[in-house]
């Protein structure tokens, strides 16, 4: 059983656990309840009602959050030639292609994104047992897999998030942080959710969205409604 601090206890005893929040309501609260003193991150739980054990009924994609993540995003890009170059000018914080390679099999992973051009991917396969379980290998589906490395990393540096449903079912999504507005947190929320119901599978039966919770780094989660909070 996970050991809560007496912040975390202290928030989950104003709540009422058969609570079912709108979403700004739910907002407003995790922002004046929170559980510790620095700038937590807002994050969405969803539990999805697809078989997780069926591949093609696999959840995953990215979405952009209309106003960012609060979060500086270091990308890293497989890449040489003008490809290269033109990530460099776009902001990415390294590049490189078999060198990097190594430095990456050596078990480097201080970086939040990896791009990789279609050419690069040849050797970046190689890298799945590292990658791979921190969720970091470039894939076509996220758009981390182009040879416009430029437009890549402008969008993951401007706020753009991957979802990816675990072995359960389940989808974590970071959208934001408490100190942003409720607006602008609502705002990211409903985009999140928006793109994880458009990447329903065609093989999904039934309800899709089974449950959604909000909550920050540190507190308990509040349930939304998820018709209001989606509309």
């Amino acid at each position: 059983m996970a050991h809560h601090g007496k912040k975390y206890r202290a928030v989950r005893e104003k709540l009422d656990p058969a609570a079912v929040w709108e979403l700004e309501k739910a907002l407003e609260f995790l922002k004046n309840n929170k559980a510790s003193k620095f700038d937590e991150t807002a994050e969405l739980a969803i539990r999805l009602g697809v078989d997780p054990a069926k591949s093609e009924q696999m959840v995953r994609g990215t979405v952009a959050l209309p106003n960012g993540t609060g979060k500086k995003v270091r990308v890293l890009v497989f890449a040489k030639g003008p490809p290269a170059d033109a990530a460099k000018e776009a902001g990415a914080d390294e590049i490189g292609f078999e060198e990097l390679v190594a430095k990456v099999a050596g078990g480097y992973t201080d970086f939040d994104v990896a791009v990789a051009t279609p050419e690069a991917m040849k050797e970046v396969r190689k890298l799945g047992k590292v990658l791979g379980p921190r969720g970091l290998m470039p894939n076509p589906k996220t758009g981390t897999v182009t040879d416009d490395t430029a437009a890549a990393v402008k969008a993951c540096k401007a706020g753009r998030v991957e979802f990816r449903m675990d072995r359960n079912g389940n989808v974590l999504v970071p959208f934001g942080k408490l100190s942003f507005s409720v607006e602008a947190l609502a705002e990211n929320c409903r985009a999140v959710l928006t793109a994880i119901s458009a990447a329903r599978p065609a093989t999904a039966k039934g309800i899709f969205i089974k449950r959604c919770t909000v909550s920050s780094t540190m507190g308990p989660g509040l349930r939304l409604d998820f018709k209001e909070a989606a509309a």
